[in-house]
């Protein structure tokens, strides 16, 4: 620890992201990104902005952006927040709307990792609300936890949810909110277009405390880009600007605004990538429950996976041995399952053939 430090650093266990090997004829399956390239359309409007105009500043606000986003969800402007990511638009949520002092945030003990680095990182006190044996949100459990607890300072959690896959139905998440009157629902829809119902009906009734986050990164094949963000009640929004502006008025740049523009507008190429990796998920599942292994439903673009007679760790080691990169967390209740994300249906067959081998060994 350095005597320059902050002190609070010491005890902060920061995120670590999944890992960006360089490896020759990587299968990469680690970091649920697109196996399709993002929208041509997308493309072609951030080559056409490549020019001299890049020495002035971006719009700070992106009014632009925002105004394809609402178009797009079939809500207002100041309905839309936009941030570097949906990680630092949910910096932002953490920040903003879930610090308050003795109300502590409420998420699964099972989900992004991200979220307890926030809470340290801002000093917010949470607990966690257990999975069900079958690694499902319980929405009643948050409401037994708040009487518990007599409140929260608010309740996030991803649908479908990370690193397991499972989604909620809408009206599951419609009636914890109508419950949930004091303090902000945050849904983060990152995979959201993988088959889970979005939540973002329930804002055209515009709900004081719904919050939904998303990300440019995995459906719409941007993971380079970083755009994410926030959908809900103006109010909601007018406090994340806030914080915006006091930490960085400029979180977007001009490529990446343009570029999210036409990737939001061009649905048919969302349709058709998003399908691609549903179809392939759905065979690789059936060709994984030959092999042995057990794998939760997943309306993500990763499945949750284990083999009961195999270790995790070894089955990933010597997956990576072979080129192949996917993901194991070391954390209790789920130390025995791999994180795949879906590649191509060649990548899967590659995936498959390797751990056809490994299994016999």
């Amino acid at each position: 620890m350095s005597r320059f430090w902050n002190p609070d650093l010491q005890n902060l266990s920061p995120y670590v992201p999944g890992e960006q090997p360089k490896l020759e004829k990587l299968i990469k399956l680690n970091t649920n990104e697109s196996p399709y390239g993002p929208s041509p359309k997308a493309l072609a409007a951030i080559a056409q902005a490549n020019n001299d105009n890049l020495r002035l500043y971006p719009d700070p606000d992106a009014k632009d952006l925002k105004q394809a986003i609402a178009k797009h969800h079939g809500l207002q402007v100041n309905q839309v927040f936009v941030g570097n990511g949906s990680d630092e638009v949910l910096a932002h949520v953490f920040l903003g709307l879930l610090k308050h002092p003795n109300r502590p945030v409420l998420f699964p003990d099972i989900t992004y990792s991200f979220y307890p680095v926030y809470c340290q990182l801002f000093g917010i006190d949470y607990q966690t609300v257990l999975l069900n044996s079958e690694f499902a949100i319980e929405p009643n459990d948050y409401l037994q936890k708040s009487k518990e607890l007599g409140g929260n300072g608010g309740i996030i959690f991803p649908n479908p949810n990370a690193p397991t896959g499972r989604g909620l139905p809408r009206s599951q998440i419609e009636r914890l909110l109508a419950q949930n009157q004091n303090s902000v629902v945050v849904i983060d829809e990152a995979y959201v277009d993988y088959g889970t119902e979005s939540c973002v009906p329930l804002l055209h009734n515009n709900p004081p405390n719904l919050l939904i986050t998303h990300t440019l990164s995995k459906s719409r094949a941007l993971a380079g880009l970083r755009v994410g963000y926030a959908l809900g009640h103006a109010d909601l929004i007018t406090g994340l600007e806030r914080v915006k502006n006091s930490f960085n008025s400029y979180p977007l740049g001009k490529l990446a605004q343009i570029g999210a523009i036409a990737a939001i507008e061009d649905q048919t190429h969302l349709d058709v990538i998003t399908q691609k990796v549903i179809t392939t998920r759905t065979h690789f599942v059936e060709k994984l429950g030959k092999l042995g292994f057990k794998t939760l439903p997943s309306s993500a673009n990763f499945v949750f996976t284990h083999h009961p007679q195999h270790d995790a760790a070894s089955l990933q080691q010597a997956l990576r041995e072979r080129g192949i990169v996917i993901r194991h967390f070391k954390t209790s209740r789920i130390e025995k399952y791999l994180r795949i994300t879906i590649g191509t249906d060649e990548q899967m067959d590659a995936l498959l053939s390797a751990l056809g081998e490994i299994l016999l060994l």
